[in-house]
């Protein structure tokens, strides 16, 4: 005997006949389970009216996790892997490839003020270069008019790289 599992239209169509009473006390048992679903709900009835305001939170609360980053490159590169953890759940939450830009410029912008520029532990110097290509691949993707504006930051951002970091290459990354 196998339970089934019903795809997401089938549950839309469920969910439309279902009195609003029912529907608050099915959205809160799901809230109880997970944690991810509570802050999820959260986001979308409090902060999801201003996108802006969350993302410059989100941009603090990295900023503080850099700062506290170990001297250390093994447990260095193990923060900055839990903060683009966050990152990523936040860039869900947002559900926009802008807020997800934005965070990863300034992930990167945070790396290169905290982290251990003479390092040669390869982890954390993969973390830098992965972010700068998803960033770079994010930026071809959007509209023509929204590549003008971010493409200007992200070749600062390169530029800075090349310069503050020896094994850095910009003429790898440019868009």
């Amino acid at each position: 005997m196998s339970i089934t599992t019903y795809g997401l239209q089938h549950i839309k169509k469920e969910i439309q006949h279902l009195p609003h009473e029912q529907l608050t006390e099915l959205l809160l048992r799901l809230v109880r389970y997970k944690k991810e679903n509570k802050e999820l709900l959260a986001y979308l009835l409090f902060e999801a009216y201003d996108e802006a305001a969350f993302i410059e939170k989100v941009k603090a609360e990295a900023g503080f996790m850099f700062s506290q980053l170990p001297a250390l490159s093994y447990h260095a590169a193990k923060g900055m892997r839990k903060i683009l953890r966050l990152l990523s759940k936040y860039t869900k939450f947002a559900g926009s490839k802008q807020a997800e830009i934005e965070l990863l410029l300034n992930f990167c912008d945070n790396y290169l003020e905290y982290a251990d520029r003479r390092t040669s532990y390869k982890p954390i110097r993969l973390i830098l270069t992965r972010q700068v290509e998803k960033v770079r691949n994010l930026i071809i993707k959007l509209h023509e008019d929204l590549q003008f504006d971010y493409a200007e930051s992200y070749n600062t951002l390169i530029a800075d790289a090349e310069q503050k970091l020896g094994w850095f290459k910009k003429n790898d990354y440019l868009l």
